[in-house]
């Protein structure tokens, strides 16, 4: 435990988020836009569950497109760190997640908020609702972990979500 406190502010937030956690992580979806709903157990305690990660996978493809894209079980990680932050037990509602590249470019051609290098499109992005926490209360717990991009999109009613460097908008 003493190594643990004297390395703990040298590793990134969500290593110590993840660190913590005894037991197996479960994660429930409803795409806004497919109607799909998916409730998953990812990691066991010990491991990632492949099945469970491809699952999340297919939940989370282009819905435009059909494509599918490996999300990054980091992104799945800081999604259950905050659903532990908030004490929710509610689903996250998924507005987007992964984008084809021709999704992004369709997106991009309607309006300058969405990125050219888009992290959607690598699988590190999510746009989400939490169904029992506000996003202003989502959008601040995600700013505590200090891990990735976090966006606040009020007039859609959205946080985004991302592992890339940490920053926000």
């Amino acid at each position: 435990m003493l190594k643990s406190a004297i390395l703990a502010p040298f590793l990134p937030l969500p290593q110590i988020a993840t660190a913590a956690i005894a037991g197996e992580r479960k994660l429930s979806f409803y795409h806004t836009h497919t109607g799909e709903k998916l409730s998953v157990v990812y990691h066991d305690g010990s491991e990632y569950l492949a099945e469970s990660l491809s699952d999340i996978d297919s939940c989370l493809r282009d819905f435009r497109t059909g494509d599918i894209k490996t999300i990054d079980p980091q992104l799945l990680d800081q999604l259950f760190a905050l659903k532990r932050m908030t004490g929710s037990n509610g689903v996250y509602e998924v507005i987007s997640a992964y984008r084809s590249p021709q999704t992004n470019l369709k997106l991009r051609n309607r309006s300058s908020g969405v990125a050219k290098k888009s992290l959607h499109m690598l699988g590190r992005a999510i746009d989400v609702r939490l169904t029992d926490v506000d996003c202003g209360r989502l959008r601040k717990a995600a700013l505590a972990l200090q891990s990735g991009g976090v966006g606040l999109y009020r007039k859609s009613d959205f946080v985004h979500l991302d592992t890339g460097p940490h920053r926000t908008w």
